[in-house]
């Protein structure tokens, strides 16, 4: 029932048994005292007048006592029924879902959301329950969407700052060369295309909540300006190896060229960490997938990690300066790009990454 209508309920019944209990009083009130002489006289149909018995002294109080208990109990019965229907009113309606309210903002104010409103009643604090339950779960969804952006901004900031490195090495490697005076136009393109290269970055990383959602520039690239950037950031990022790159001669092939260069570093950045002597790099077309394959002759990669594949902040071989956030930002823009990353190891030590880039992919 709902609240008005138990209420009403609760005090008919209420009252009404204080009535009937009213009733007993005064008929047992009645009874009793009919047992008792009334005294006064009693005139027959003859004109007889016959003294009746009086009541002794003990009667008498006896019948006072029962006329004063008949004025208490039409007093004091309807008013203990109209207590008792609020007494039961409470228990029954009211103590339960109050108590489950005030467990809910207690456990709210704790910061505790991880919990479920038990209702019991479809009246209305029943359905005020429900819409509290239905607030703490949208609460629920709220901090948990906050927690979420939260860890995306972290890892975009880690990803950000991990992917400035590598151009930031390569911007050093090219001031060192002017300031030897050995640079030519090469070096000064070079420096050109890395400076217009980390304006658009932080431009569009700074437009962004996700990594996801970094924009898409495809154009028409040829194969010779890959091999060309692919050996300048080698050179620079792993030159004290022993270098072998392959990639088609003639040719070209439609790629985001700054999101292939980012993915490029991260993988030949992290080869030359691990790289004993050897790195070696393969760009080939297969179908409508860019195949870019970096290998080294390192320790290769944790079984967890291949097995896997690679996570933000996921610390390898016990290196804490390396949160594997190169790996994992070159998987998610591999996967913008309508591809992968795949991670294996060689048979005679070493690593192999393999990033794929779809050609056809449309912005």
């Amino acid at each position: 029932m709902g609240l008005k209508k138990s209420f009403l309920v609760l005090s008919v019944s209420c009252v009404l048994l204080a009535l009937l209990l009213l009733v007993l009083v005064f008929v047992v009130c009645n009874v009793i005292s009919s047992t008792f002489p009334t005294g006064g006289i009693q005139i027959s149909p003859d004109g007889t007048i016959v003294k009746l018995e009086e009541p002794t002294a003990s009667q008498q109080t006896i019948l006072s006592v029962l006329g004063i208990i008949q004025v208490v109990s039409c007093i004091a019965l309807p008013m203990g029924g109209l207590a008792l229907s609020g007494v039961l009113y409470y228990h029954i309606k009211l103590k339960q879902p109050i108590a489950v309210l005030q467990n809910g903002i207690t456990r709210i104010q704790n910061h505790d959301l991880d919990f479920i409103m038990p209702v019991r009643s479809g009246d209305e604090l029943g359905q005020l329950c429900v819409a509290f339950d239905t607030m703490r779960e949208e609460l629920l969804k709220s901090n948990q969407e906050l927690w979420r952006q939260m860890e995306e901004r972290k890892r975009l900031n880690a990803a950000f700052s991990h992917d400035l490195r590598n151009p930031i090495t390569v911007l050093k490697g090219t001031v060192k060369l002017l300031r030897q005076g050995t640079a030519d136009k090469q070096t000064i393109d070079r420096l050109e295309s890395y400076t217009q290269r980390i304006e658009q970055y932080v431009e569009a990383m700074s437009s962004i909540q996700r990594l996801e959602q970094m924009p898409l520039r495809v154009s028409e690239c040829s194969y010779s300006l890959l091999r060309s950037e692919l050996e300048d950031t080698t050179k620079l990022l792993a030159g004290t190896f022993q270098l072998s790159i392959s990639a088609p001669d003639n040719g070209t092939v439609q790629i985001d060229h700054a999101l292939f260069l980012i993915v490029a570093e991260n993988l030949i950045g992290n080869a030359a960490r691990f790289a004993k002597s050897e790195i070696i790099i393969c760009l080939q077309q297969r179908e409508n997938l860019l195949l870019l394959s970096v290998t080294d002759d390192g320790p290769g990669y944790p079984a967890e990690l291949v097995q896997n594949g690679p996570k933000p902040f996921g610390k390898l071989n016990g290196d804490s300066a390396h949160f594997g956030m190169g790996l994992y930002s070159s998987q998610t823009l591999c996967l913008k790009h309508g591809g992968a990353l795949t991670l294996t190891n060689r048979k005679d030590h070493g690593a192999i990454a393999t990033a794929s880039f779809q050609t056809n992919r449309k912005p």
